[in-house]
């Protein structure tokens, strides 16, 4: 069934790929941000890692804040939203307190709110920037500097992330088939969603094998936490349909905006901080650095 002819419910699947640069751009471009990542996140102080964060924060803010009140211009919560998160992770990663973190995200978040009544914009989608990039920022920073094996945590993280994506875009994109979600997002299928759920869940288990833990435990532990990569990535495409664009930003090749790379991990990194900070979770299941 070629692309033209596919039911208005399904992907096409394998017989309707082309050749497109994204083939070659995406996995290079996401190659060197990983390897950017994992570089700053070994280093022995966290600031390093923090340090990435707070850069990573300034264009996701922008985009942010552009696509809530549809404008290309540089906006002043722009500012007030990456200041806040990036104040409150280089805290955090200098031995302030998680309240501390929190307290400035809170500050941004009401600046925000007071500045959009002064011109008229919505106060709630711009106080929201502030919370959506801090609240998972604050985690990831939480994990590198406070949970033990820190940094091998969020190698965790991100291989779980990472695969979850990867395997979505290519499971989705040769079996193809009935769409997920169409009216949020008419590239996501159900093959891409279990599909890549599926090799999270390898690898992650792959990975926490070689770390000598507990590869079923972690089997089962990576395919849920796939699932909430999962939820933040249509929980960002809800936010583009809502406001009518189809990338967050056109900033890395191949993958769109800054929002439409770090959407996932968002959501996931919040979620493991609540597991392992409020239910005291082990996610590595045994293994050790």
């Amino acid at each position: 069934m070629s692309a033209q002819h596919s039911a208005p419910g399904h992907a096409p699947g394998f017989k309707a790929i082309r050749w497109n640069t994204d083939w070659v751009t995406r996995p290079l471009f996401g190659i060197a941000l990983a390897a950017l990542a994992i570089f700053a996140l070994t280093r022995d102080a966290p600031v390093y890692f923090a340090g990435l964060i707070a850069l990573i924060v300034l264009p996701a803010a922008y985009e942010w804040h552009r696509m809530v009140a549809r404008t290309r211009a540089f906006r002043i919560e722009t500012a007030i939203t990456a200041g806040s998160v990036a104040l409150a992770v280089l805290s955090l990663a200098l031995d302030a307190s998680v309240a501390v973190a929190l307290v400035l995200v809170a500050l941004g978040a009401i600046a925000a709110v007071l500045l959009a009544v002064r011109q008229g914009n919505a106060p709630g989608w711009e106080a929201l920037g502030a919370v959506y990039l801090g609240l998972p920022s604050i985690a990831l920073v939480a994990l590198r500097a406070f949970a033990p094996d820190g940094a091998i945590i969020i190698v965790g993280l991100f291989a779980i992330v990472w695969a979850t994506d990867s395997g979505a875009l290519v499971c989705g994109n040769l079996i193809g088939g009935p769409r997920l979600a169409p009216r949020l997002s008419p590239s996501k299928t159900w093959a891409g969603t279990v599909g890549g759920s599926i090799v999270a869940a390898l690898a992650f288990a792959s990975f926490i094998y070689y770390l000598h833990g507990a590869p079923r435990q972690a089997f089962i532990f990576g395919l849920l936490l796939s699932f909430t990569a999962h939820a933040g990535d249509l929980f960002e495409s809800f936010l583009k349909r809502h406001f009518g664009i189809k990338n967050s930003g056109a900033i890395i090749p191949g993958h769109g905006g800054v929002l439409d790379r770090i959407d996932s991990t968002l959501a996931a990194a919040l979620a493991l901080a609540l597991l392992v900070f409020a239910f005291h979770l082990d996610p590595l299941f045994g293994a050790h650095a």
